[in-house]
């Protein structure tokens, strides 16, 4: 054996096996039950959506549902998990060279855009049982405390560019932020039809970071 061919045999990429078919299926699947459980708790709420509601949207029976999820906590919590990691991954996404007060703003008209689209559920707040089940979870509590550190480091940061206004401890901007995000008034407007989404979006935002007073 040259040295050539162990070198080259060691710069590979290691041989990863292919998924079966019903590997595929599964995982496909798994994905149709998250994103049909998202829209229903952006409809219907924690509470009044059953496991029923959820087989009849993705068109299974009762019993695969179970196979994937093993009850409507775990669903819920798979959910918010991958809520999560897209908020990272949004977060991410940004600029690096952008001011830190920059992605805050940003990061919130993501937040606020998807859920205008749909793809933000009801959050924990709205359910105290969700909230109380989602606590129990550790992969969602892992989750939502390293986004919440990142989004700390931000706010630190954005004071560290004197861009907050004085007066407001970091734990309140982060808790505003939070509530922004979640904030009833963005399902009022598009209700009432008499604006946009980007025209809500681009208020709802102005007014978190710049007030409503010239």
């Amino acid at each position: 054996m040259t040295l050539f061919s162990i070198t080259a045999r060691s710069s590979r990429e290691p041989v990863r096996p292919e998924k079966t078919f019903r590997q595929a299926q599964f995982e496909r699947r798994e994905q149709a039950i998250l994103d049909a459980t998202n829209r229903l708790l952006a409809e219907k709420g924690y509470e009044p959506m059953s496991m029923d509601d959820i087989a009849a949207e993705v068109g299974i029976a009762k019993g695969s549902l179970y196979k994937h999820f093993a009850s409507k906590e775990a669903l819920a919590a798979a959910v918010m998990i991958r809520l999560l990691r897209r908020t990272r991954d949004a977060l991410d996404a940004l600029p690096a060279d952008m001011p830190a007060s920059g992605r805050l703003r940003a990061l919130l008209e993501w937040t606020l855009r998807e859920r205008l689209a749909g793809g933000v559920p009801h959050l924990p707040s709205t359910s105290a049982t969700l909230r109380g089940a989602l606590l129990e979870n550790r992969e969602y509590v892992d989750e939502l405390m390293e986004l919440s550190e990142r989004l700390g480091a931000l706010v630190g940061r954005a004071r560290a560019e004197g861009a907050l206004a004085e007066g407001f401890p970091d734990e309140f901007v982060l808790y505003h932020f939070y509530a922004r995000a979640c904030d009833p008034t963005l399902d009022f407007l598009k209700a009432g039809g008499a604006m946009s989404d980007d025209e809500i979006v681009e208020r709802m935002v102005r007014a978190a970071f710049d007030g409503i007073t010239p």
